[in-house]
Parts: structure tokens; sequence; C-alpha cells
């Protein structure tokens, strides 16, 4: 297949996808104009600089997405703390210090890669946090330096469309972007297309379309293992020619949705799901506002008489103003504000009712584990509160560490290996192929291990009457297991708990302590039972013996 045709056949599938995306384009209009109004648009485009906030008139919704999404990455990529460690698939190599070594110094690298100035990568996660709550879609770049490390981008997900393989895991990625003459020629020189150096004597920052597909290798498909899993093109919108072609070790676009329904190859996020409310909350916002207004400065009731308010007697309603006329003879005013009846404070509670709904659809309140009831509770209850917080976040984090947070630190230690920034594997992780696990430590994944500690909690209670009439039942528990646990699962600083050697070389000191604390105690009694027996008479002659 010719250059052009590939380009053709990449343009048509673009358009095909674009075409079946059509209502989820404008339902994400509507969320952004609503929602996020600093947020791409999808279905027009506007000019830099342009007011984005015209049908905003309450700000909760904006406001909730802002809280949901910090409160999405403190729970799942904290800024503070690592939140995932790397282990090997089989447990008796986590047991070999080499092993647990080579994937400390792995995940330091990863560690070092995102905290680095240059890779973006906490500013551009969360936009993706964003993305997800307010579309239910996010994608995140991933790419290579050629200095080394990695560059982290958040894509639009206006200006990309998916498509899926036959288990529904994006595999495919078309995006859309635009350059400039002067850009386009710079970076392809001599290759760069024909309306790009026609364009560059007349105008050179003339804008013009381009389309990057990044899908699986036909070789890779039909079971022929090439170097490059994934065949990447930049091509040309306007001339319909392949610019450059490449590849790449794995998808450097990571698509992630918030829930997907059946049938659906795109997600669906929170913000579509009450995105009626949200709706109606402005309209009842602007009302509410008018109500007020007329509240405050409202119409006013004037007598016809021919008198007050014509000709030089205008009405003065200003402060302190003086209306002449405005009483008749028996002191009845002759003008008067109209009262219409409105109840403010019933339009304030239907209005708070909805804000209520848009919070807790923006996971505002699911992340507030102990902000909206502030009383005083027992380490009992408020592990209770977490596990039940626990429990409700294992939907959002079971999706989003498989399809964004997995495929991620895959692709980041794949290309750490390839740069040489990691050590050789120890042997034995060579033999076994070098498979690994990844386990999360963030706080999400805390909370739901809580359920772990009030099982523990509970069997000392249950068990204590026991206890205290057979103390030799509490070795039933390894109380340095049961520690280490419990610090693992509290979130405790790796740096303050000592290390199992650590551990074990102090309790082995403290037995020789103890052991040569014995043996001088036992010292005295010893001594004085050799002198004992060397004042006791000779059984022979009688004498002491020597």
């Amino acid at each position: 297949m010719t250059g052009n045709n590939v380009a053709q056949e990449a343009k048509k599938r673009v358009s095909e996808l674009k075409g079946r995306r059509i209502n989820f384009d404008d339902q994400w209009q509507q969320v952004k104009d609503h929602v996020w109004p600093d947020g791409g648009d999808f279905t027009f485009r506007r000019s830099p600089g342009e007011k984005s906030t015209e049908k905003i008139y309450e700000m909760t919704a904006a406001l909730a997405l802002e809280k949901g999404a910090a409160s999405l990455e403190a729970f799942l990529t904290p800024r503070t703390s690592r939140w995932h460690t790397l282990v090997a698939s089989n447990d008796k190599l986590n047991e070999m210090a080499s092993v647990k070594r080579w994937f400390e110094e792995a995940t330091d690298v990863l560690f070092k890669w995102r905290n680095a100035p240059y890779s973006r990568f906490y500013g551009q996660v969360h936009e993706v946090w964003k993305s997800n709550l307010a579309y239910g879609n996010a994608c995140l770049l991933v790419e290579e330096r050629p200095e080394g490390g990695v560059v982290y981008r958040q894509i639009h997900v206006g200006s990309a469309w998916i498509d899926v393989d036959h288990n529904g895991i994006v595999d495919t990625i078309y995006r859309e972007y635009e350059l400039t003459a002067r850009a386009a020629c710079k970076r392809w020189g001599d290759s760069a297309p024909r309306c790009a150096k026609d364009a560059l004597h007349q105008n050179p920052f003339t804008k013009h379309t381009y389309l990057t597909v990044v899908r699986p290798s036909d070789k890779y498909k039909a079971g022929i293992k090439t170097s490059m899993a994934y065949e990447a093109l930049e091509i040309s919108c306007e001339d319909e020619s392949v610019l450059e072609s490449g590849g790449f070790h794995e998808l450097p676009y990571i698509w992630t949705r918030y829930t997907v329904s059946p049938h659906e190859d795109y997600g669906r996020g929170p913000a579509m799901m009450v995105l009626p409310d949200i709706k109606t909350l402005q309209e009842m916002q602007r009302a509410f506002m008018r109500a007020g207004h007329k509240v405050a400065d409202p119409p006013l009731l004037v007598a016809d008489d021919g008198v007050l308010g014509r000709g030089s007697k205008r009405i003065r309603i200003s402060p302190g103003g003086i209306n002449v006329g405005g009483l008749d003879a028996q002191g009845n005013p002759k003008i008067m504000p109209l009262q219409t009846g409105a109840r403010l404070d019933l339009s304030e509670g239907m209005m708070e009712n909805l804000r209520d709904n848009i919070r807790a659809a923006l996971g505002v309140d699911l992340f507030d584990v102990l902000i909206r009831d502030r009383v005083q509770m027992t380490a009992t209850e408020v592990l209770e509160r977490q596990k039940e917080k626990g429990q409700l976040l294992t939907p959002v984090v079971g999706r989003q560490q498989s399809e964004l947070l997995g495929p991620l630190i895959e692709r980041e230690i794949k290309i750490a290996i390839r740069q040489g920034q990691l050590p050789p594997m120890p042997d034995e992780l060579v033999e076994a192929q070098g498979e690994y696990e990844i386990e999360y430590e963030s706080s999400a994944t805390r909370m739901q291990k809580s359920d772990e500690i009030l099982g523990l909690q509970r069997a000392v209670e249950v068990m204590m009457p026991w206890i205290e009439a057979d103390p030799t039942l509490l070795k039933m528990w390894k109380s340095n297991k049961v520690t280490r646990h419990v610090n693992q699962t509290l979130g405790v600083p790796s740096k303050l708990v000592r290390t199992e050697t650590e551990f074990d070389e102090i309790e082995e000191q403290a037995q020789q302590d103890s052991a040569q604390d014995n043996l001088m105690n036992q010292a005295p009694q010893v001594a004085r039972a050799m002198r004992d027996v060397s004042e006791m008479p000779s059984a022979a002659n009688g004498e002491p013996a020597v």
C-alpha cells in the first residue's frame, strides 16, 4: 500500500470514528460549558482568549471538579509519598536480597523521573483526573526523552479517537493536531508537506492539520515478532501524504476510562451523569438572582393621580430621596414597593439539594472521610469509616489501576531498561523472565486494607478473657509480623521501621545480652559454691580441701 493510500485510509477511519462519537462530543461540550470552562472544546472552536464562562452562573460543579480531581490525585498518585512498589511474582524470589534490591532501585528510578522538573508528571496527571471525572475519558502521552527519562503530556480527548481490540482494550489512537508552516518545515525539513512549504514564503504562521496514528503492527499481529509492537505514522491531512513512519515498543498513549457502558468504547464520567442537575442548578441560580434583585430593589407602585412622578416631580428612589406628594390628604402612601411573595429560602433549599448531588457525584463527599461528621470517634470507629469509604472507592480505584497506572508503570520500566538506567537483573529474576507485580501503597489502597486491622482488633477483643487466663495464647500471633503489617497498612514511612534483618540482629543481640546478664547474676552464687567446696574438710584426713 502506497503512502497516499495509507493516508487516505487513516483519514477515512478517523471520519468514521468522528461520526460514531458525535453524541459523546455533544454531551462533553455541555460538560465543558457548565463544569470545566477551561477545558478544550469538542463541537466548535473558540478564538484564543475568548470568554468561556458565559453559561456559568453558579460555581458548585466547577469547584467540585477541582476538589474531586485533587482528592483522586491524593488518594492514587500523591506527590508527597511513594504510591507503589515493585515485587517479584514469585514470593520466594522476594526473600532474596539481590532481587529486593533490584526492584527497590527500579522503583527509585521511576519516582526520580516523575519528580524531575522536565517530566511535568504531577501537573499533567492532575489534568488526567479532571478529564476522567468530567468526561469519563482521559489520555496521557508518555514520551521517551533522547537525553534520558520520560516526559508526560495530557492529551485533550476531543482531539483523539480510539479503536479497541477484541477484549475491549484500547490499542489504537488517532490524534489530530495543528502546526504552523514554520513549525512543520522545521520538524520535517525537506519532507515537509507541500502545503507548509507553499505557505512558508507567504505566511509562515498559517496552520495546517496533521494526524498521528499509533496502532498495532501488522507483522506483530500476524505472529511475526518485530522490534516494534506498534507502528506510528505522521500524516498531512491536507496533502494526504505520510510524512514520517516509525514505531513504539509499547503504546505511548495511555487511555483510561471512568466507567464503560455495554456496547460502547468510550467511557462515561460522573459529571455526565449529573449534567441535568448541573444545568437545572444554573437555571435556578439565574432565577434566584433575578428574584433576589427584585426583593432588594423591587418595582414601585404609584398612584395615577396626575401629580406624583409627572413632569419635574420625578420619583426619587435613591437613598435619602424626597418625593413631594408621596402621601395623600389622609397620610396614605401613593407609592409603595411591589411585594411578589417570593420565598427565597425555599429556592435556596432546593438549590442546596442539587449542590449535594453534584458534590457526591464528583467524589467530594466520598473522599472527605471524616469531614462531614466532625465528632469524636475511637480508633476503631475511624477504621470502620475508612473501611466503608474504601469499599466505595473500589470500582474507581480498580479501573484506574488497570487502565492508567498499570500500563504507565509497565512502559516506564521498559524505557528504563532500554536506556540502561537499571542495573542488570539478578540471575534468579532473569530465569523467572523478569515477571513482577505492582503493589499499590496509596491512601485509597490502605483504606481498602483497613478491614484487616479491624479483624485483628476484633480477634484480640474476643480472645482477651482467654488470654488473661492463659497468657501463652499471645504466642499464637507473630508479633513482629503483625506490627510490620499494621505499619504498612496505616502508611507508616518505611524509613521509620527497621527491616527484618535489622530486627533479627537486635533480637539476637538482646538474647546474647540476656544470656550474659544471667551469667553475671549467677556468678556470685557460683563463686560462693566454689568457696564452700574448697572449705569442706577432706574425707581422708579431716583437713580442709586444697
